[in-house]
């Protein structure tokens, strides 16, 4: 078990290389049952403002199966949604819980959270980061190709939380990241270059507008909706702008023979996925989807310590 015990993850770059390769390696321990740790009446709370199904699922199977509880404390029911602020909120949930996980819009939320209380904060999705699905990302593409070093990863479409939490922990496991995306909607440059700063010497960060080059022979294709939460009023209007981006039969055919494909769901078949590759052979995205409750399971008994 890595030895993360009362740490936060607010952002994938809170870890160290060899303490995300040490909790994948956990993670794939408790995945095929050589490890079970457990942790009676220890309490996770759920702080979501925003819609969830996987997250919150596989949080809260993850925290059971350690033999723990979990509060669902989303805003509809909690002082939150009547405008508390986080630092009272923070110091108060300080006291009854051992673990929480946040998700919200700003990142200074979850910042702000974590400055107040004590107990471990983990980012379960902001605008800007969503570092535990990367976790069960990289799990599922170990579990395909065995070593991470020197794979190639294309992501196309929005330069999003997911964009830009694939860019620093492919850097982080030594694999190349190609973002392709429409002019005006790539990730953000300080999280680009934090990227590049964290890759070894030899690896590539690419940002590109140009998805057939970004494609080309790689391992791992990777697509999200073109519009997150929160801009689904933007939906139509950006559909003209991202239909080259579609992760389609042609394009996949461009990347490596031996190429997956990834989604972090919910997915918008015909929009930037399509129903037959998603459905396909080189898909793995029940295999992802099942990792996010093994990678978050990792996550709490280490930080539980």
């Amino acid at each position: 078990m890595p030895s993360l015990r009362g740490r936060d993850l607010l952002s994938l770059s809170d870890l160290s290389a060899d303490e995300l390769a040490g909790l994948l390696e956990f993670a794939a321990d408790l995945k095929a049952g050589r490890s079970n740790p457990l942790f009676p009446n220890k309490v996770l709370g759920l702080l979501f403002r925003k819609a969830s199904t996987r997250t919150r699922v596989s949080f809260s199977v993850a925290m059971y199966q350690l033999g723990g509880q979990v509060l669902d404390l989303h805003a509809g029911v909690t002082q939150v949604g009547r405008g508390e602020p986080t630092s009272d909120t923070a110091r108060v949930l300080d006291r009854y819980l051992d673990v929480v996980a946040i998700r919200t819009f700003d990142q200074s939320e979850i910042e702000e959270f974590a400055d107040y209380a004590s107990i471990p904060v983990i980012n379960a999705l902001t605008d800007l980061e969503h570092p535990c699905q990367i976790l069960a990302d990289l799990l599922t593409i170990q579990e395909e190709f065995g070593d991470l070093q020197g794979l190639t990863l294309t992501y196309l479409g929005d330069g999003n939380n997911v964009a830009h939490s694939l860019l620093l922990g492919c850097a982080m496991v030594g694999m190349n990241v190609h973002i392709a995306s429409p002019d005006g909607y790539a990730p953000d440059p300080t999280i680009a270059a934090k990227a590049e700063a964290l890759m070894p010497q030899g690896g590539k960060v690419l940002i590109t507008q140009d998805p057939e080059a970004a494609v080309q022979g790689a391992q791992v294709l990777y697509t999200d909706v073109w519009a997150s939460m929160g801009q689904e009023d933007l939906a139509d209007q950006r559909l003209p702008l991202f239909q080259d981006y579609q992760v389609n039969d042609a394009l996949l055919s461009q990347a490596s023979p031996d190429a997956i494909v990834l989604h972090c769901l919910p997915a918008h078949r015909g929009e930037e996925i399509t129903h037959e590759v998603i459905e396909g052979t080189a898909s793995r995205v029940w295999d992802q989807a099942e990792n996010r409750m093994h990678a978050q399971k990792a996550l709490l008994a280490s930080v539980l310590g």
